[in-house]
Parts: C-alpha cells; sequence; structure tokens
C-alpha cells in the first residue's frame, strides 16, 4: 500500500533536500555527501577560532569554510540561533557581532576571528531584560521560532534609537519574519520599552 505524503512532509522533503544543496556547493559536504564537521577534517585545514561569545572567551577550531550558524550551535553548544532558510531572509539565525545584528547564515565562523557574539542567551545574566519583558507581557510570540532574532533586533534597535516611532521599529524588523502574530503584538512590546525611560534595554 503506497504511503500518503502530507504537504507537511514534502515540505520538510523540500527544505532537507535544500539544505543538502546548498552544503554541498558551500563545501561543506563531502562527496559521499556526509557534513565534514563530523567527518574528521584534516587537522591541516583546520584553524583556531578566538571570540568573545556572551562575554566569555572561546575558542574553537573550525575549518575555512564553516558557517558561524553552524559552529555556534554543533561546537560552541548555543542554540537560540535557528536554522531557518538559509539564505538571510527570515533572521531565525540572527546574533549580534560587535553590537551589530548580523546573519549567520551568510558569514564564514573564520571571519568573526578576535569579534565578539551577543546571542539571546548572553543578554542579560540576572533576569530578564526590558525587552524580553515586555515581549512577555505583550503575547508577542506563539510558535517562538522567530523569538531570538526579533529580540535581537529590537534590543540593536533601542540601544541606538531609544524612542523610535513605528515606522522605524517596523523598518528594524523587516529581516525577522514571523509567521503566527500578525507583528503588532512585536511591535507594540518593542513600542512600549521605548516608552520607558532611563531603562537598559
Amino acid at each position: 500500500m503506497t504511503k500518503r505524503i502530507t504537504l507537511g512532509r514534502m515540505t520538510q522533503y523540500a527544505r532537507n533536500a535544500n539544505r543538502t544543496e546548498r552544503r554541498h556547493i558551500a563545501g561543506l559536504n563531502g562527496p559521499d555527501g556526509l557534513s565534514r564537521q563530523h567527518a574528521g577534517a584534516p587537522a591541516s585545514r583546520l584553524r583556531n577560532l578566538r571570540l568573545r561569545l556572551n562575554g566569555e572567551a572561546r575558542s574553537v577550531a573550525v575549518e575555512p569554510n564553516d558557517l558561524l550558524l553552524d559552529v555556534l550551535r554543533d561546537k560552541l553548544g548555543v542554540k537560540s540561533p535557528k536554522i531557518g532558510c538559509e539564505r538571510g531572509d527570515c533572521g531565525a539565525c540572527t546574533v549580534l557581532l560587535d553590537g551589530k545584528s548580523v546573519r549567520t547564515c551568510l558569514i564564514l565562523a573564520i571571519e568573526v576571528d578576535g569579534h565578539e557574539i551577543t546571542t539571546v542567551e548572553g543578554l542579560s545574566h540576572s533576569g530578564l531584560t526590558p525587552v524580553q519583558q515586555s515581549f512577555l507581557e505583550h503575547g508577542s510570540f506563539q510558535c517562538g521560532f522567530c523569538a531570538p532574532g526579533m529580540v535581537l533586533a529590537a534590543t540593536e534597535l533601542l540601544g541606538k534609537n531609544p524612542h523610535p516611532t513605528e515606522a522605524e521599529v517596523r523598518e528594524a524588523l523587516v529581516g525577522n519574519l514571523c509567521r503566527c502574530t500578525g507583528y503588532k503584538p512585536i511591535i507594540d512590546a518593542v513600542l512600549a520599552v521605548s516608552s520607558k525611560t532611563g531603562r537598559r534595554v
């Protein structure tokens, strides 16, 4: 009996195939299709990457073609940057690089040598930040997949412009996709923080 393939399963197959194809083009997969990150790269290819991750000095061996997203998740154990579109469109893999939001699916890990990376885990070591608290109070997320990128983009915006207009909030978040909320509770949360002065974001 032939199994019925649902639209959801077809979408997942397409995503997996697309990821494998792009990793192969980028040189991240070997000729057998297996990830080189797990295949044991020759020592001569490895480079020692030093960076500050969420305020802590870290060092990790990477290949020249390792993506920052993969290194953060698979080698440094930071899971908040999500694997989404893998072409810089969705914002799910966003981190702050020296205080500026970037897409880790588009950056080679070796490029951040000597720099500082902040993920949502590193925004605060003593409870929620006002941005995170406001997102919680406004029910800004449902599935939560976009949450880390949204929070980081909002944090960057309010750090530069503590009192943005709604149009400026929308512009700052335009690179972060949310398929659940319609964006209004997210925008409301950012504006609520901007109305409170004298607080760290």
